[in-house]
């Protein structure tokens, strides 16, 4: 183990380093993070308008009437279907703050940029006709989940122009007497005009082509590629194995990984929550919550069962406290102190249960649900910190199965950690008594 520490140290950190410092990785992850909030409270009136409970909707109907679905579901159109839009503005903000650029008229114009580049047709079947005709309009199919690669591109352009023409001086400087508000609009004029200009140029040239728009042709080279290797099951244990082995080495593996799945991640869940809103089948296993409802029971690397394990098992007195104080924030599914504070980093022992734990856990809620023992996430987002069983149990709209899932792995993942924390916890026991004065507990865990 200690040479494969060295290895990782060696090999595995300083590119993981390059990775999560990376300025347009950072601005992505953070622009999604904007956008989740909207996602979330979208997700709860999608949660009230579904709920698993008999003579509910009769309930709700004889209460509000017929259409009180209808008038839930306007709620869930305005976040999930407006994420793209969301996340033009997140990215590009978040970008334009690391080059110290005024960060609204960046987002100002990623929007702009990203509305030219989409279509302004509408297909329509027209029952008379027995025909689909196409009506001038936004379509807001490009402006969910749909739309979200193309919007980020925009953003990433749209900043990386503005940063230029800044950079080089190619700006309108208004005298120090002008008002900061007055003085920044023209500031960004002539970037602006450009930004647009080339979006527009840009769209022109793909309506000359075979795919019509960027949206048809990002959906061709890149996003259909990506979204089958991320939607498999080797994609999904992939993905796993990366977070754990970023937190191995102490790198937020989470954050790293979803600056770059999230988009993936997101666009599986809307297709879900699509076809959930329909009654039709879910299509994906893989979704943004699949990894928190299979794999984060108690925060990366599936620790909640380790953290009972030293809170009430474990004999060193370094391990117990930190077990206690890990508990709430446990449950709760954080575990920096687990983390940083055992320490689970270059852990050469506890790092094998870490990494193997939440590849079992992907493994089995990845077949249970494409056997249908377990159904698939509804595209319901919720916040990360839902405590585990509850989480599966609204996830899939009210299914105990999902919670029974969650004992089972939570079980297994039990067995795996538990050797290896019996020998860590009798390792500690022997370095307290070396640096403090004999501990009666610690003398019976190493007889």
């Amino acid at each position: 183990m200690n040479k494969l520490t060295e290895f990782l140290d060696k090999y595995f950190v300083p590119y993981a380093a390059i990775v999560a410092n990376q300025r347009h990785l950072q601005a992505i992850r953070d622009g999604l993070v904007m956008s989740m909030s909207l996602i979330i409270v979208g997700s709860i009136f999608l949660i009230i308008a579904n709920l698993p409970v008999p003579g509910y909707a009769d309930f709700m109907a004889s209460v509000f009437g017929s259409g009180w679905k209808q008038v839930l579901s306007y709620p869930v159109y305005a976040t999930f279907g407006l994420l793209a839009l969301f996340v033009s503005i997140g990215v590009a903000y978040r970008l334009a703050e690391k080059y110290s650029l005024d960060a609204v008229a960046a987002a100002t114009a990623s929007v702009a940029s990203f509305m030219i580049v989409s279509p302004y047709q509408i297909p329509i079947f027209v029952k008379e006709l027995n025909k689909t005709i196409d009506v001038s309009g936004i379509n807001l199919n490009y402006m969910g989940a749909k739309g979200m690669f193309v919007s980020i591109l925009m953003a990433i352009l749209s900043v990386e122009i503005m940063r230029f023409f800044v950079k080089k001086g190619f700006v309108i400087k208004m005298p120090d007497s002008v008002p900061p508000a007055v003085s920044k609009s023209f500031t960004a004029l002539i970037p602006l005009l450009f930004i647009i200009t080339f979006s527009l140029v840009l769209r022109v040239g793909f309506e000359k082509t075979h795919w019509g728009d960027l949206h048809n042709l990002i959906q061709t080279i890149v996003s259909k590629p990506l979204l089958y290797a991320g939607g498999s099951y080797w994609g999904a244990m992939l993905t796993t194995l990366f977070i754990s082995l970023l937190w191995a080495v102490g790198l937020h593996g989470s954050t790293i990984v979803q600056a770059v799945m999230m988009p993936i991640w997101l666009t599986f869940m809307d297709q879900n929550r699509i076809a959930f809103e329909a009654g039709k089948e879910l299509p994906n296993i893989v979704t943004f919550d699949f990894f928190y409802f299979s794999t984060k029971m108690g925060g990366a690397g599936s620790t909640l069962m380790l953290v009972l394990f030293m809170a009430f098992l474990a004999k060193s007195r370094h391990l117990k406290e930190i077990g206690k104080l890990s508990i709430v924030p446990g449950i709760f599914n954080i575990n920096e102190p687990v983390i940083f504070g055992v320490p689970m980093v270059l852990n050469p022992l506890l790092l094998i249960p870490f990494i193997i734990a939440p590849l079992v856990a992907t493994t089995t809620a990845y077949f249970s649900m494409a056997t249908g023992l377990v159904p698939k996430l509804t595209g319901v987002t919720l916040p990360w910190t839902t405590p585990v069983g509850i989480y599966g149990f609204l996830a899939t709209n009210g299914s105990f199965a999902a919670v029974i899932l969650t004992a089972v792995n939570l079980l297994i993942v039990a067995v795996i950690y538990y050797p290896f924390f019996k020998v860590f916890d009798a390792q500690k026991c022997k370095e307290e008594m070396q640096t403090e004065e004999l501990n009666e507990f610690c003398i019976k865990a190493i007889k």
